[in-house]
């Protein structure tokens, strides 16, 4: 590949041309998912190019070592019909278009109605001036530019009306380990779901909050 598209091969639909392509052609979107999936996993890639040579790509993810799963007394699970959240609105507050995407097709899919943040300052703002129970609960997204998840989250439980202060705010983060949980608890959390976001895990942890209270 070229130097120049080099720069580039992340967008969305920018594909090199060059007598090499074949009648089959793509859209152009299999680097922008890739790098998508990379970035919630918090790992890094890498590309390096030269035309009629080869490519040579890096992907660097650090893991860390599973933990024993733990005995559930009780494997039972409760299950919320879609309709039960038809109408209600969440805020996204979400840095990363793909992931937005793909949240809102989720979300949209079982009639909830959506708004997006693309950071936690602009959640905090889009609560703290909407009208009172206007927003259901937030999918708040941990790492992100401005303002972090976690201390838009303690922002949000300090807002002088208690509509606003109280409204459900669920982590959306690609670690999904204990400690990251009790952080999430300690900054004022509801919940707390792994990356990608399972459509079945939502609706039941949404469930939990706004039906078992």
């Amino acid at each position: 590949m070229s130097q120049e598209f080099l720069q580039k091969i992340f967008v969305p639909f920018e594909r090199q041309q060059n007598s090499t392509i074949s009648g089959i052609q793509g859209t152009g979107l299999g680097m922008t998912i890739i790098k998508g999936f990379v970035d919630a996993m918090g790992g890094t890639i890498d590309i390096t190019s030269e035309e009629g040579k080869g490519t040579e790509i890096i992907v660097r993810i650090r893991h860390r070592l599973a933990e024993a799963p733990q005995e559930q007394e009780d494997q039972s699970t409760i299950q919320y019909p879609p309709e039960l959240f038809a109408d209600k609105r969440i805020l996204l507050a979400e840095d990363n278009s793909l992931n937005r995407e793909i949240a809102i097709a989720i979300l949209e899919g079982v009639g909830l109605k959506t708004d997006i943040a693309e950071n936690g300052a602009i959640a905090v703002e889009k609560i703290a001036v909407s009208p009172s129970g206007y927003y259901d609960a937030v999918l708040m997204d941990i790492q992100m530019p401005v303002m972090d998840g976690y201390t838009a989250t303690r922002q949000i439980r300090a807002l002088p009306n208690k509509f606003h202060s109280r409204i459900p705010v669920i982590a959306v983060s690609a670690n999904a380990f204990d400690e990251d949980m009790e952080a999430s608890y300690e900054a004022g959390m509801n919940g707390h779901l792994a990356k990608p976001i399972i459509e079945s895990e939502l609706l039941k942890t949404l469930g939990e909050i706004w039906f078992n209270n």
